[in-house]
């Protein structure tokens, strides 16, 4: 296992974070105690070391089972990332959205449930659009502070609002967001028209959630298995079935799983990337593992972009269009160099 830097931090996560929204056997699905406790085994014993959950994960209980395995394991070792936002009840209206009194009361019941004095990485769950986006720093920050929290960070919020969050917390001195958690797979590509050029500019990583695309990727829905998607979802029609196809044949022209690739895929997109792969048995991390020694080429690379590219709409495909470049570089534009 490698190790990458989080955003423009100096924090060292592993190449590949572990995510635990199955612990739990809640809604009738998911991995027991047990069970979750091997799996954070085998990850730890691969050199994994970065976890993702969020307090509303199985009712909670996903954070109570990491507390119950952080209280006999070196919880130093393990980079925590949790969230906040989302309701973990619904007697409150105060205990869902963004504002101040909902994360330092959702913080102070992670902690306790995760059996810690810290969070190592905190996210924003998801943009309510109430709340002020100096409100949700000016807390994040305090937290850091207070040695509650060691990073900010944020998911599923729109590309302006990180963007003007992250400069209003340089300008006033606040902890900036270290990384961005989206939906991002061969599947589901929009991020790259705003939010991912966002997140290279700001030096943010990005840890894509599905990006196995719900289990699409791994062809188990072409070979007629069933599982949680629902037959409406745009990870189970025509475009998506396609993609998988030419997923399954890179897959067995290199004997690995396509999985492996699916996974691979979003780490060779040019910029920060840590996939959080989802597991509720040892047998689907340890395939999932498989995937940091797996080697693509451009030409099987050039082929997953091409059968699953999206149109940017504008600006983006305006700025590829030839007179746009012959008038913007004045006929310089190949011999240029261009900003990662």
């Amino acid at each position: 296992m490698k190790y990458k830097l989080l955003g423009r931090s100096g924090l060292k996560v592993s190449e590949l974070c572990l995510g635990t929204m199955g612990f739990g056997t809640e809604a009738g699905w998911g991995a027991d105690k047990e069970t979750s406790f091997k799996i954070m085994d085998a990850f730890a014993e691969a050199g994994g070391n970065f976890l993702d959950t969020a307090n509303v994960y199985k009712l909670g209980t996903s954070e109570k089972i990491i507390g119950d395995y952080m209280s006999n394991h070196d919880r130093d070792y393990f980079v925590l990332a949790t969230k906040y936002s989302l309701k973990d009840n619904t007697t409150n209206p105060n205990a869902s959205g963004n504002n101040r009194k909902n994360m330092m009361r959702s913080v102070e019941e992670s902690l306790r449930r995760l059996k810690t004095d810290f969070i190592d990485i905190l996210y924003l769950h998801i943009w309510d659009d109430l709340t002020p986006i100096d409100e949700v720093l000016r807390g994040l920050d305090d937290l850091v502070r207070q040695g509650k929290v060691n990073y900010a960070a944020i998911s599923d919020t729109p590309a302006w609002m990180v963007a003007k969050g992250n400069t209003l917390a340089e300008v006033m001195g606040w902890s900036q967001f270290v990384a961005l958690q989206v939906e991002y797979s061969l599947l589901a590509r929009t991020p790259e028209r705003e939010l991912i050029p966002m997140a290279k500019h700001f030096g943010m990583t990005v840890t894509p959630w599905a990006p196995l695309g719900g289990g699409a990727l791994t062809g188990k829905y072409i070979r007629g298995e069933q599982g949680r998607i629902k037959p409406e979802s745009n990870r189970l029609n025509e475009h998506s079935t396609l993609i998988t196809k030419v997923v399954v044949a890179i897959a067995d022209e290199l004997g690995i799983s396509p999985g492996n690739v699916a996974l691979k895929w979003t780490v060779e997109q040019g910029f920060s990337s840590i996939p959080i792969v989802g597991a509720t048995k040892v047998s689907q991390l340890e395939d999932n593992l498989k995937t940091i020694n797996v080697n693509l080429t451009k030409e099987h690379l050039q082929k997953l972009n091409e059968v699953s590219a999206i149109q940017l709409g504008f600006p983006g495909d305006f700025f590829k269009e030839e007179g746009v470049k012959m008038n913007t570089f004045g006929g310089f534009y190949d011999n240029i160099e261009k900003r990662d």
